[in-house]
């Protein structure tokens, strides 16, 4: 009853969903552990669900944006620079 639907070809990258969560997250004043834990499988478990494939993008660009990402967080989390 309950089923996704299929999207063919839909596909999403998981760290998109973990930005995505963080950022909420943040500006809500919570701040969530990064690091304690992998937040990729979780992520991919919620786009499964989803019906959508997660797909980890491995492009230059993609990691390039994926490390901006992830230092923007940091600095929201971190603001002293303490990690």
């Amino acid at each position: 009853m309950n089923q996704p639907m299929e999207s063919p070809g839909a596909a999403y990258n998981p760290w998109t969903i973990v930005n995505l969560v963080f950022t909420h997250l943040a500006e809500q004043g919570l701040q969530p552990l990064l690091g304690e834990t992998d937040p990729v499988q979780p992520a991919s478990s919620l786009l499964s669900a989803l019906g959508i494939s997660p797909a980890v993008g491995s492009g230059p660009q993609v990691l390039q944006r994926r490390d901006a990402e992830l230092a923007a967080l940091r600095s929201i989390f971190f603001p002293d620079g303490a990690v």
